[in-house]
C-alpha cells in the first residue's frame, strides 16, 4: 500500500501578489521609455489605450484562474481544446520567457549604467549566475526577490509622489492631436509596439496550484490590486515623463526621425540608427531612472536627485536581475511540463538532488543567451521579439477557454473573452506580418518543438515494439517494484513500535529491516522527490510511477521487507521542504525511531539551502529516537521460510534467486542513493548504530548515489 500526498496549497494572495509583480510591475521599466520612443509627446494617449487593455485582460485572467484551479496557464488552457494547439500556446509561451530573460538582462545593466559593449558580455555572466544558484533551488533567491519587489514598490510610489505635480503639465505637453494626424494604421502599430504592457500576467495563472483555497478568491486578490498599480502608476509616469524640460521640444517621435534618417525602414522592423543621441537611450531605455532624477532635483534639491537616481538604478536594476530568475525557471517548469507529456524528450524532466530539472534549466539559460548574441543590447529588436510570445500565448488561452464548452464560464463572460482573444490575434497577426524576426524566432521555435515531439513519439514507438513482453517498464525498472509497492502491507500489530526510514541505500535497507524484524515493529520508508518549480500543469508533478530511483528505493525495501516478514508502509512525496515532510510523516504515522543517513553534500549546497540536519535535530519531538548512519551493508540472516535454492512465500519474480539469501538485484540497490546533512546538537536523544551520542542528519533524496553505497 502506498502514501501519496498532494502538493500544499499555501500560497496567499498577499505572497502571490508580489510574485506577480515581479513579473508584470517590471514591464513599466522599459515599456514607458519606449512608448515616447514610438509615439513621442502623444505616448500618454497610447499609455491610456494600453491601460484599458490590460484592464480587460486582467478581467479575462479571474476567469481563466476560476476554470484552471490546477494551474497550467496556456498549455493546460489549450491542451484542453487541441493536444497540438498545447504545444504552440506552451512553445509561444518559452519563447516569450527566453525573451522576458534576454531584455530584462539587458535593460538591467542599461540602469546599471554599463558601457553598451560591455552589456552582452555582463549579461551572459549575470544569466550563468543566475542558473548556478537556481541549480540548488535556492530558496534564497526567492526571498531576495520578494524583498526586491517591496522595495521597487516603495520607490515607485515615492517616485509617483514626486512627479505628482507635473502631471498638469505633461498634459498640457500631451499631443492630442496626434490620432487625427497620423494614419489609423500607424497608431494601430505603435499600440502593437508597446502591447509588451501584458507581460507577466500569464504568470497568474501558472500559481493556481499553489493557491489557497478558494482559488477564485485568491485570484482575485492577486490579480487586481497589481493590476491596479501597473496601470495607475504607468499613466503617471508617462505623463510626467513628456513634461521634462529636456522632452518638451521633441514634437516628432525619435523612431519617426529614425525612419527619415534612413535608420528604420518600417515600423518594428529595423534596429535603430548607430550611434544614437544618448538623451534618445537614456529615455528609451531606463526611463524610470530619468524621472527618479528630474523629479528629485525639482523637489529637493541636486544632490538629492542624484541620490534617487543611484537608488533607482540599483533597485530597479535588480528587480529586473531577479525577473531574468523568475523568468529562467518559469522557462524550465514550461519545459518540464511539455517532456512530462511526452511532448519534449524527458531528458528534459530529470531533477538533479536539489529537485531542479537541470537539463532544463540549462537550456533555460543557453537560449537568452544565444538571443543576445544575435541581435545585441538593442531594446526595440527585443521587444518585438518579446510580443510575439508573450500576445501569442495570452490569445490563444483566452480563445481556449471560449471554446472549450464544458468551462464553468457564464454567457457574458464567454462572449468577454472571446472578443478580447479576438482582438489580441489581430494584435499578434500585426506582429507576424510586420516585424519578420519576429516571426521568424517564433517560427524557429514551433518548428524545433514540433520536430522534437515527432522524434519523441518515433522513439516511443520503437520502444514499445521492442519492450512487447519485457518485464521491465520504459524506466528500465521491474515492473514487480510497482507491483510489490501496491501490494496490502502484512498486518500490524497497532501495539508495537513504528520505525521511520529517511535514508536510502542499500545498507540502510537492510539496517532497518532488521531492526524492525529485531523488534517486532512496522517500517515506514518516506522517499522525498525534492521538487522546487512553481509553474507546472496538472498532472505534471513527479508521481512514483515515473520516477525510476523511487521505485528502485522503495521497491527494492519493500521487498526486503516482505522476505523477513515486517510490515512495510512506503510514502513518496513530492515537495520542496524536506525537513517538513520526514518530520510531518514520522510524527503522523507515530513512529519512535527515525534513521537517517550521513550527508555527502557540498557545504556550498548546505549554505544556500540552509542546514537540514540543524533544523531535523531542533524540531524532532524529543520521544523520537533518531539513528545516523553512514551507507555501509548492514549483514541479514537468511530470511525465515528459505531455503537453499527456495523462494520465499509470495517474493516477486525479480528478486528469486538460486541463492541462500533473496536480496534486491545488487545492480539496482547499487544505485540506491543515501544523503544527509552535517552533524549538529540536539536535544532530543540521537544514537548512531553503535548507540554513540551523534547528531542529526537529513535526507535530501536526489543526490546521486555514493560509489561505495
Amino acid at each position: 500500500m502506498l502514501v501519496t500526498s498532494k502538493r500544499p496549497r499555501d500560497l496567499k494572495w498577499f505572497h502571490a501578489g508580489p510574485l506577480l509583480f515581479g513579473d508584470w510591475g517590471t514591464s513599466r521599466l522599459y515599456v514607458i521609455g519606449l512608448a515616447f520612443y514610438f509615439a513621442g509627446p502623444a505616448s500618454p494617449y497610447f499609455l491610456a489605450a494600453m491601460s484599458v487593455v490590460l484592464i480587460a485582460v486582467a478581467w479575462a485572467y479571474t476567469v481563466v484562474c476560476r476554470c484552471f484551479p490546477e494551474g497550467g496557464g496556456v498549455y493546460a488552457a489549450a491542451r484542453s481544446v487541441s493536444v497540438p494547439l498545447g504545444v504552440v500556446g506552451g512553445t509561444l509561451l518559452v519563447g516569450g520567457y527566453i525573451i522576458t530573460a534576454a531584455i530584462s538582462v539587458v535593460t538591467a545593466f542599461h540602469y546599471f549604467g554599463v558601457p553598451t559593449n560591455l552589456t552582452v558580455l555582463l549579461s551572459t555572466i549575470a544569466i550563468a549566475g543566475l542558473g548556478f544558484i537556481n541549480w540548488f533551488g535556492s530558496r534564497s533567491a526567492g526571498r531576495f526577490a520578494l524583498l526586491i519587489a517591496v522595495l521597487a514598490v516603495g520607490l515607485s510610489l515615492i517616485i509617483a509622489i514626486l512627479c505628482v505635480p507635473k502631471v498638469a503639465d505633461g498634459l498640457r505637453a500631451t499631443d492630442w492631436t496626434y490620432q487625427s494626424r497620423q494614419p489609423l494604421m500607424h497608431q494601430w502599430q505603435v499600440l502593437v509596439a508597446i502591447i509588451l504592457a501584458l507581460s507577466g500576467v500569464e504568470a497568474v495563472a501558472n500559481m493556481t496550484g499553489l493557491m489557497k483555497q478558494p482559488v477564485v478568491k485568491t485570484a482575485r486578490r492577486t490579480i487586481w490590486p497589481v493590476m491596479a498599480e501597473v496601470v495607475t502608476l504607468n499613466l503617471v509616469f508617462g505623463i510626467a515623463l513628456v513634461a521634462l524640460p529636456a522632452l518638451t521640444s521633441v514634437q516628432t517621435p525619435w523612431y519617426d526621425q529614425a525612419i527619415a534618417a534612413g535608420g528604420e525602414v518600417a515600423v518594428g522592423h529595423g534596429v535603430g540608427p548607430s550611434g544614437e543621441d544618448p538623451q534618445v537611450v537614456a529615455v528609451r531605455d531606463t526611463a524610470m531612472k530619468v524621472l527618479a532624477i528630474e523629479a528629485g532635483t525639482r523637489t529637493v534639491g541636486e544632490g538629492f536627485g542624484w541620490l534617487l537616481g543611484k537608488a533607482s538604478a540599483l533597485i530597479f536594476g535588480f528587480l529586473l536581475i531577479s525577473a531574468v530568475s523568475t523568468a529562467i525557471m518559469a522557462q524550465t517548469s514550461v519545459l518540464f511540463s511539455l517532456a512530462h507529456d511526452r511532448e519534449l524528450p524527458r531528458s528534459l524532466t530529470k531533477l538533479n538532488y536539489s529537485g531542479v530539472p537541470w537539463i532544463g534549466l540549462l537550456v533555460a539559460c543557453i537560449l537568452p543567451v544565444i538571443v543576445m548574441l544575435i541581435i545585441g543590447p538593442n531594446m526595440p529588436a527585443l521587444a518585438e521579439l518579446y510580443a510575439i510570445g508573450v500576445v501569442g500565448a495570452i490569445s490563444i488561452n483566452l480563445l481556449s477557454c471560449a471554446w472549450n464548452r464544458a468551462l464553468p464560464i457564464l454567457r457574458w463572460e464567454r462572449a468577454g473573452i472571446l472578443v478580447l482573444g479576438l482582438f489580441l490575434s489581430v494584435v499578434e497577426i500585426t506582429i507576424v506580418v510586420s516585424k519578420p524576426r519576429a516571426s521568424i524566432f517564433a517560427g524557429i521555435l514551433i518548428a524545433g518543438v514540433f520536430a522534437a515531439r515527432w522524434v519523441v513519439n518515433a522513439q516511443k514507438r520503437r520502444r514499445e515494439a521492442v519492450a512487447a513482453g519485457v518485464v521491465v517498464d520504459e524506466l528500465g525498472v521491474p515492473t514487480d517494484y510497482l507491483a510489490e509497492l501496491n501490494r496490502e502491507p502484512l498486518p500490524m500489530d497497532p501495539g508495537k513500535a513504528r520505525i521511520m526510514l529517511a535514508a536510502r541505500g542499500r545498507g540502510q535497507a537492510e539496517f532497518a529491516v532488521d531492526m524492525a524484524r529485531r523488534r517486532g515493529a512496522a517500517l515506514f520508508a518516506i522517499y522525498v522527490r525534492t521538487f522546487r518549480i512553481l509553474d507546472t500543469g496538472p498532472g505534471a508533478l513527479p508521481s512514483i510511477e515515473d520516477d525510476k530511483d523511487a521505485l528502485e528505493s522503495l521497491g527494492s525495501t519493500a521487498m526486503l521487507a516482505r522476505q523477513y516478514g515486517v510490515p512495510f508502509f512506503p510514502i513518496y512525496v513530492s515537495s520542496p521542504e524536506i525537513v517538513e515532510e520526514i518530520l510531518d510523516y514520522t510524527v503522523t504515522f507515530g513512529c519512535d525511531t527515525l534513521i537517517l543517513g550521513k550527508t555527502r553534500r557540498k557545504a556550498f549546497a548546505r549554505a544556500l539551502e540552509g542546514d537540514v540536519v540543524t533544523r531535523v535535530a531542533e524540531h524532532l519531538p524529543s520521544e523520537v529516537v533518531l539513528i545516523t548512519r553512514d551507507a555501509t551493508p548492514h549483514p541479514l540472516p537468511p530470511p525465515p521460510n528459505l531455503l537453499a535454492g527456495a523462494s520465499a512465500p509470495g517474493t516477486p519474480a525479480s528478486v528469486r534467486t538460486a541463492a541462500t539469501v533473496a536480496e534486491p538485484p545488487r545492480n539496482v540497490a547499487d544505485r540506491i542513493d543515501s544523503a544527509t546533512d552535517a552533524r549538529a546538537p540536539t536535544q532530543a536523544p540521537k544514537h548512531d548504530e553503535r548507540g554513540k551520542s551523534n547528531a542529526a542528519a537529513a535526507i535530501d533524496p536526489d543526490v546521486d548515489p555514493p560509489k561505495d553505497a
